[in-house]
């Protein structure tokens, strides 16, 4: 990957919707060579999808909360799979320092937000956790 595909995958990820011709006369290149290097990119695994994101406007009513989470012992592999089979959780992260997972959650009611995080500390090899509410996205 040299510095064209960095500056390529940067404009993506600002907006994954650019046509070819945007990417081509932004990056100074002709449309061919965005096409070439978007397929190679592709078929390297290097880009494996495009997303949408959504303001938080857009989802009023979900909860949105981040849990750190230690884990005890080597339960790590059994940890994250219960953890990828509970639909609250959105994404995992494998992190360094004092807390071994980060966990971005979602809900629609505190309830719910309650309930889940019952279920996840119930869950056998999970030693610790911390959870902040999401309060306000700034970008």
């Amino acid at each position: 990957m040299d510095d064209t595909d960095r500056q390529l995958i940067s404009l993506l990820r600002k907006d994954a919707r650019m046509n070819v011709a945007t990417l081509a006369l932004k990056l100074g290149v002709s449309r061919g060579t965005v096409s070439n290097r978007l397929r190679k990119l592709e078929d390297e695994r290097l880009i494996v999808g495009y997303t949408v994101c959504l303001r938080p406007q857009a989802e009023p009513a979900t909860i949105r909360a981040w849990m750190n989470v230690r884990i005890e012992g080597n339960q790590t592999r059994s940890v994250i799979a219960s953890l990828l089979g509970e639909p609250g959780v959105a994404a995992l992260h494998d992190t360094n320092g004092r807390w071994d997972l980060l966990a971005e959650l979602r809900a629609e009611s505190m309830a719910d937000l309650s309930a889940l995080l019952e279920r996840i500390r119930l869950i056998k090899g999970i030693a610790n956790t911390e959870t902040s509410i999401l309060l306000a996205t700034y970008r």
